[in-house]
């Protein structure tokens, strides 16, 4: 089919789907087509039986593609975006002298604004779900939430609830807004709420209690950064004689509906009580890489049972590679020194960066597979491409070859969103006109402290 007939046929409401391949939970399969309607998967079946049920349909023949899950970002700063390359060669916990700073700067418009310019991002990385684990910023959430819907982006949305050092009252009042926010976004289908607190050492222990007991209760994603610097884990041992994990485990805000960032630096005491407790983790490679302190051994937690999903922190949205730096931490970190020369292989990653994220993010009802009852969050691959031909494995050249240019369609509760990279339905390059106007002066007046300079005057400033 060429090319603008077929974002054509994308665009109707109700789609049977015929590619050459899908991206199902034992890997990729050829053979089968789906059934699309009212924002769902349907059915799933070979093409034959699926006419003969839909008859009034015409297939959507796609020859020498791909059809997966989109992608689920398991850990994101959506209203970072304006900062990204600020963060570059900094060292550790930047979130106190870059991200705090920043966020704290933004209005509801430029909080929008980030928000939005984020979402775009991820979209165009293939991720059709992003997990925001909190903003530190004082306006509020409506206009993230108003960002994410007005992108077309599925969106876990959490509320931060630190109380560090607050009164009782504030406290309880902080719970109260906690309870508000889990019924906020009713009217946004695309917006799941969940709670958060920022590190354990950001809330009393009495909220950590409470905060991670009301999400278990209403059945969400209680969102914390855990044991993800040396710094960090020595506050909490110096503080409490205990390491972050193991403190948030004697106040009881361990469990299945927690969702801890990081887990890089975790010992196996530790690593038995997340098992035991069904914690799931947001591994994040690219932020190990970039300002961390360790790589969290995820291989090992698979093996563990322990849940995990991928997560960008922010840094990259771009599920391809996030898929690829997940695997090369692994290789770098454990299987050169034990000679594991998969460490996962070509069924780990694609499982953990679809339906095992959104599983980390309380989504497994709703997306991340293609199976019937599933959300129709979906990506339509060009596999007609040099770097895989011929195609051998292709689990495998998914996690090594595939690239975001191949993203022909995203599909999010079955509205095309993106078609080759830009959205159909609202102007992505106004947006970032506006952005860069916004972003200069936000940046400018916010009091961000970089202990290197930009690259070009660190370069002049050694020679």
């Amino acid at each position: 089919m060429h090319p603008e007939p077929l974002r054509e046929a994308l665009s109707a409401d109700e789609l049977l789907l015929a590619p050459d391949w899908l991206l199902m939970e034992e890997g990729p399969v050829q053979g089968l087509a789906l059934h699309i309607a009212a924002g769902r998967i349907t059915d799933v079946a070979p093409l034959e039986p699926l006419r003969q049920r839909h008859p009034h349909l015409a297939p959507v023949d796609l020859p020498r593609r791909l059809v997966m899950p989109g992608f689920v970002d398991a850990h994101h700063h959506l209203t970072q975006s304006f900062g990204k390359a600020l963060a570059f060669g900094e060292p550790s916990e930047i979130f106190r002298r870059i991200w705090v700073p920043l966020e704290g700067s933004l209005d509801a418009r430029s909080l929008y604004l980030a928000a939005k310019l984020a979402s775009l991002e991820a979209l165009r990385g293939g991720f059709t779900t992003v997990c925001d684990a909190g903003t530190r910023a004082r306006e509020g959430l409506d206009a993230i939430a108003d960002a994410t819907r007005d992108a077309g982006i599925r969106c876990v949305l959490a509320l931060t609830c630190n109380d560090a050092g607050e009164d009782e009252a504030a406290r309880l009042a902080r719970v109260a807004a906690a309870e508000r926010h889990l019924g906020a976004f009713a009217p946004y289908p695309l917006v799941h709420p969940s709670l958060a607190i920022s590190t354990p050492e950001a809330a009393s222990d009495a909220q950590l209690h409470a905060i991670a007991r009301l999400s278990a209760e209403a059945g969400v994603v209680f969102q914390i950064h855990v044991n993800e610097h040396l710094a960090s884990v020595e506050r909490s041992l110096v503080a409490r004689g205990l390491r972050p994990m193991e403190h948030l485990a004697s106040v009881g805000a361990l469990g299945p509906q927690t969702l801890v960032a990081h887990a890089t630096l975790v010992t196996p005491h530790e690593l038995v009580l997340m098992r035991d407790s069904d914690t799931a983790v947001a591994y994040n490679p690219v932020a190990s890489s970039w300002k961390g302190n360790a790589v969290a051994n995820a291989p090992l937690m698979a093996a563990l049972g322990i849940r995990f999903g991928l997560g960008t922190d922010g840094t990259r949205s771009d599920g391809f590679r996030l898929m690829d730096a997940a695997e090369t931490a692994q290789r770098l970190t454990q299987g050169l020194a034990n000679g594991d020369s998969s460490c996962g292989a070509g069924w780990l990653w694609p499982e953990h960066a679809t339906w095992g994220g959104a599983d980390a993010a309380g989504l497994q009802a709703v997306t991340g597979r293609i199976a019937p009852g599933q959300a129709a969050d979906l990506l339509l691959l060009d596999l007609d491409v040099p770097e895989l031909c011929p195609s051998w494995d292709l689990g495998w050249e998914l996690v090594r070859l595939a690239a975001r240019d191949q993203i022909e369609a995203v599909l999010v509760a079955g509205q095309l969103r993106l078609w080759r990279g830009w959205p159909v339905d609202w102007d992505a390059r106004a947006l970032m006109d506006e952005v860069r106007e916004v972003a200069r002066v936000d940046i400018a007046k916010a009091p961000i402290h970089k202990v290197h300079p930009l690259s070009h005057r660190h370069r002049a400033a050694r020679r």
